[in-house]
């Protein structure tokens, strides 16, 4: 077996090896990585908790992502958008969360962009950078994965022009991995959509 293949999982189903550290990453992996997400708020909640991703495992942020959820009213933009420099110091202060201060405020910048965009542009944006999936082969091991695509490098650009922070390409392409554009599951994985 080469290294980066599938692997049996504790029910004996070959998975994603960075899937089989933790119980919590079994439940992520076969439950919602790779699935599609759709909807503003639930795409600006993927987006900013990538942003928050950015430079750690993102088992620390999944341990975390009950606390980020309440932190940031459930991701709503409408709400986050609403926040207050009380709320800012609040979220500073929140051992529930990542306490960085310029991914918090990138996150309050982007809740308050997204409130000026039209219902569904984001959901529109995001998933108009998916590409065609008979043109990707399904990756035998991770090292057929790549971290940087160039739809993800397109989408990073997209989104920075309309005024988002914290949304470079490999933070693009996470997203479009957690969220369902691109199916990464290995060839052989359980999780694997048909």
């Amino acid at each position: 077996m080469s290294a980066g293949e599938a692997l049996a999982g504790p029910d004996g189903g070959l998975r994603c090896p960075w899937a089989l550290s933790t119980e919590d990453y079994i439940t992520y992996h076969d439950d919602e990585w790779g699935r599609p997400v759709h909807g503003d708020d639930a795409l600006f909640e993927r987006l900013s908790l990538e942003a928050f991703q950015s430079g750690l495992s993102w088992i620390t942020i999944l341990r975390r992502r009950t606390g980020f959820r309440s932190a940031f009213a459930g991701f709503r933009i409408a709400k986050v958008a609403a926040f207050t420099d009380t709320d800012r110091e609040r979220l500073l202060a929140d051992a529930g969360i990542i306490r960085n201060r310029a991914k918090i405020d990138a996150t309050l910048a982007n809740a308050r962009v997204l409130a000026e965009w039209a219902p569904g542009d984001l959901d529109e944006l995001i998933w108009s950078h998916a590409p065609d999936p008979a043109g990707r082969p399904a990756p035998k091991t991770l090292t057929d994965v790549p971290a940087v695509t160039p739809e993800s490098t397109a989408l990073s650009k997209a989104l920075k022009k309309r005024g988002l922070r914290f949304v470079g390409p490999t933070t693009a392409y996470a997203l479009m991995q957690a969220c369902g554009l691109v199916d990464d599951h290995l060839a052989t994985c359980v999780a694997r959509r048909a």
